[in-house]
């Protein structure tokens, strides 16, 4: 059997360029469209289907399929008679409602309807019958069940969801007063998206799991509706465009589910790659992150009211080359350094034949008073504009992750742990770190004892963990997670058999050696060039014993 890599292209999984089986997509709605004579389109979503438009599409982008107005679904929106509408939402109680009265209103001249999962029949016929009400039958053109409920972010990593993710979190799923009906309920979310996934994937996965936790359970759930869909050989999702009718392909996908409760450590490991460091310290979902402008931190004349801070957004994607090249890094390598500064140079020289060397970005449509000059430089205008907003992009960032390392000391952070969880030789004490009122926040201490106390060999005595304590006490920190952790090491009995956070080669790593020349905000000032391992985390309980691996493997 042949192990392959999940891959996702970003485009292939959008409703308007997938194109999977018997499930017809939203491309074949902007070509019955344009044939038509129509480019001018509507786009309503509802929370969902925005955030799994958002880390793909621009507006730009939007707008040149013809989107020129795009809302969500329920907000206050004025009819507009005269112009087909596209919907992209769940089939949930309310969505159906609010589609309802829109064919009530009459707002659109007609209905697109594209359901992120596979809507019900008794929704279906709910539809139906306000469409037959509102004498609008004619006017819903088609209805998709689009299997794109699930968020890619990269080419090579999907989230199931950002809405409501609270309530498929670790938190809900192990919480002491969780139900029956509430676990299958999160259960069945989960499979959803799982099966909307490999259903735009156009293969059928081979399942493995560990036994007796909630990954099995996801994976007998997963397991029967694969095989329920497979049985309908007229209507299966797997067959089509990329299988033979009845054949299916050697070259399957491996998906191993794993539990949470495997390696606990990790997730609370301070990193230090560029990518996981904005996601630690700084507002970052869907590929977006969220500042507040340095601008708005200016002191307010005495009296005055304080000055309300900007927030402004960057979106991290995969045309930046410069964030594709160093967001899984650990530093800035010389050449990207170099590149880095060559573009502000090539930025000056663009200025400089434009005739606004020391001129605002104002400037820069005011050209009108040299024409030679313009003619010259206007083929490389887009490249300006493009490599300024990543020179500042880039800038912005890095600095306020430098600022966040700084301020919390998060390489001292990043090198305790690792000798922590490589059980090498600690050269300081624990308690004088968790005691440093300038060492971090009270949720960094607690992170980084935790991680002390999950990797430990033994559990510190009795006498130890009271002065842990009070030493976390003093430093802020809530109890509650160490309480947690606590009672799930003593159900686990992962004391005796603590997760193997092995012992990996060594490579010396910085994170920012010199991003700009020297007196740029970059310079990495009281910051250590800190070692970076790259862990292989093995569970030897499983590996010593097979037989805990269960096997769920469709057709095998």
């Amino acid at each position: 059997m042949s192990i392959i890599n999940i891959h996702i292209d970003y485009y292939s999984l959008l409703l308007f360029f997938c194109s999977r089986s018997n499930v017809k997509c939203y491309n074949v709605s902007m070509h019955i469209l344009y044939s038509l004579g129509t480019r001018v389109l509507v786009l309503i979503y509802d929370r969902f289907g925005q955030d799994i438009i958002s880390p793909l599409l621009s507006v730009k982008e939007l707008r040149d399929m013809g989107i020129t107005l795009h809302l969500l679904l329920h907000s206050d929106r004025d009819p507009i008679p005269d112009v087909p509408a596209v919907y992209f939402v769940m089939p949930t109680e309310e969505n159906i409602d609010r589609i309802c009265q829109d064919l009530r209103n009459q707002l659109y001249e007609s209905y697109y309807l594209n359901f992120i999962s596979a809507i019900s029949r008794s929704k279906l016929e709910d539809i139906a019958s306000a469409a037959l009400a509102a004498n609008a039958v004619s006017q819903v053109t088609k209805v998709y069940d689009q299997y794109l409920n699930f968020i890619t972010l990269e080419d090579d990593m999907f989230i199931l969801c950002h809405q409501n993710k609270e309530l498929i979190s670790y938190h809900a799923i192990n919480r002491a007063d969780i139900q029956d009906t509430d676990m299958e309920a999160i259960m069945d979310t989960i499979v959803d998206s799982l099966f909307c996934f490999f259903v735009t994937l156009g293969a059928v996965p081979i399942i493995r799991c560990p036994r007796g936790n909630a990954a099995e359970m996801v994976a007998v759930k997963l397991d029967k509706k694969l095989r329920e869909n497979l049985r309908d050989a007229r209507n299966s999702l797997f067959t089509g465009d990329n299988m033979a009718a009845g054949q299916f392909s050697f070259q399957r996908p491996l998906f191993v589910l794993a539990d949470r409760n495997v390696d606990m450590a990790t997730p609370l490991h301070h990193t230090w790659t560029y990518q996981a460091l904005i996601h630690d310290v700084l507002d970052f979902h869907l590929n977006r992150v969220m500042m507040e402008e340095g601008a708005g931190a200016e002191p307010s004349p005495s009296g005055a009211r304080p000055k309300k801070k900007n927030r402004k957004s960057y979106d991290l994607t995969a045309a930046d080359k410069f964030w594709q090249k160093h967001k899984g890094s650990g530093r800035v390598s010389s050449g990207g350094v170099g590149t880095y500064r060559a573009q502000e140079d090539e930025v000056k020289r663009l200025k400089s034949i434009m005739g606004l060397e020391g001129e605002d970005e104002g400037a820069i449509s005011m050209l009108s008073d040299n024409t030679a000059k313009l003619t010259s430089a206007v083929s490389s205008l887009p490249e300006l504009l493009e490599k300024k907003r990543l020179i500042d992009l880039h800038t912005n960032v890095a600095t306020a992750v430098l600022d966040h390392i700084k301020s919390r000391k998060l390489d001292v952070y990043f090198e305790y742990e690792e000798k922590l969880m490589s059980k090498s030789t600690l050269d300081k004490s624990l308690l004088d770190i968790i005691s440093d009122p300038d060492a971090g926040t009270p949720e960094d201490k607690m992170r980084l004892f935790l991680i002390f106390y999950i990797t430990g060999q033994q559990p510190p005595s009795e006498s130890d963990l009271d002065q842990y304590k009070k030493a976390l006490l003093d430093a802020g920190c809530d109890l509650s997670p160490l309480n947690y952790i606590k009672q799930w090491k003593a159900f686990t009995k992962m004391a005796a058999t603590p997760a193997n956070y092995g012992n990996s080669g060594v490579k010396p790593m910085g994170l920012f050696s010199r991003v700009m020349n020297t007196g740029s905000q970059f310079v990495m000032e009281g910051v250590k060039n800190l070692v970076l391992k790259q862990h292989v985390i093995l569970n030897k309980q499983q590996k010593s014993n097979p037989s805990s691996v269960s096997s769920h493997s469709v057709l095998k």
